[in-house]
């Protein structure tokens, strides 16, 4: 994992408007990621970054960003509607144990907003350190991405990301917390994700631990994550590239067996699982 340059920077906002669905705003106290996902889109954001660093190996905590949260909630005397936090960044990343802009951003929430409407993804088990301010904002919740259950794997894919089985721990250590947990198995990378067995163990033991909701997503083939996802298949997951190929020259016909897959799981589990 190459050497990831941490920078300070300000902010001028710190609520942003979001085309996801269902949400209105979304929250990223840091610009860029420590984590090397080679399958990141977010790079796309890069050319607007002012750093010369490639995607994963570049942070800038906007260390302004708590005041003007602020700001920006005290002025807006209506209703936020829903907000998600982590959209182009991870508000748990490493930086975020030095910096703590999320905790910071929390406690702003509970001061000015406690009945927030609060979702947080992140693939980091450093969310469990603000179990506190989570029990006080009474309708947040906490999602992780995973895309497979295997710690090898994902220390290739996701190198600078915590172990799958971290997350899975402080997943499980917020659900007895009584905190809402749901997952985002994303993307759905074929040849690890959905390797034999591989989605069954991830499904079933989401299910002990607790987690309500489950979300997936296919691999959207970007061209510049595309190209380190092939290299990273190439050099450490040779298997799995006919997988990834054959995905990419048939998306349909793939996303049509995968439907019929979890249809059988979401009988199996009790869960309501779509692509």
């Amino acid at each position: 994992m190459p050497e990831v340059v941490v920078q300070t920077g300000y902010c001028k906002t710190a609520l942003n408007r979001t085309s996801i669905p269902g949400y209105r705003y979304c929250l990223n106290p840091y610009s860029g990621c420590s984590h090397g996902c080679c399958y990141c889109y977010a790079d796309t954001v890069l050319r607007f970054s002012g750093c010369t660093e490639k995607w994963g190996q570049f942070v800038s905590a906007k260390i302004n960003f708590p005041e003007v949260l602020r700001r920006e909630i005290v002025r807006r005397r209506a209703s936020l509607g829903k907000v998600i936090v982590g959209t182009v960044t991870d508000a748990y990343q490493p930086a975020e144990g030095e910096y703590g802009l999320t905790r910071a951003s929390l406690k702003v929430f509970v001061a000015e907003r406690p009945e927030i409407e609060l979702d947080l993804l992140t693939k980091s088990h450093l969310v469990v350190r603000d179990i506190d301010l989570l029990k006080q904002l009474k309708n947040s919740s906490v999602g992780f991405t995973l895309t497979t259950p295997d710690d090898a794997a994902a220390s290739v894919l996701e190198p600078g990301a915590a172990l799958p089985s971290e997350r899975l721990q402080a997943a499980k250590k917020l659900v007895t917390e009584n905190i809402s947990v749901w997952v985002f198995i994303a993307p759905i990378l074929p040849g690890v994700t959905d390797a034999p067995g591989a989605l069954e163990e991830l499904i079933a033991t989401l299910r002990d631990i607790g987690v309500k909701e489950v979300y997936l997503d296919p691999l959207n083939p970007y061209p510049a994550s595309l190209e380190r996802l092939r290299a990273a298949y190439r050099l450490k997951l040779p298997w799995a590239l006919k997988y990834l190929e054959r995905y990419l020259s048939d998306p349909r016909y793939y996303l049509k067996a995968l439907t019929q897959r979890l249809e059988f799981l979401s009988r199996r589990y009790g869960y309501n699982l779509k692509v």
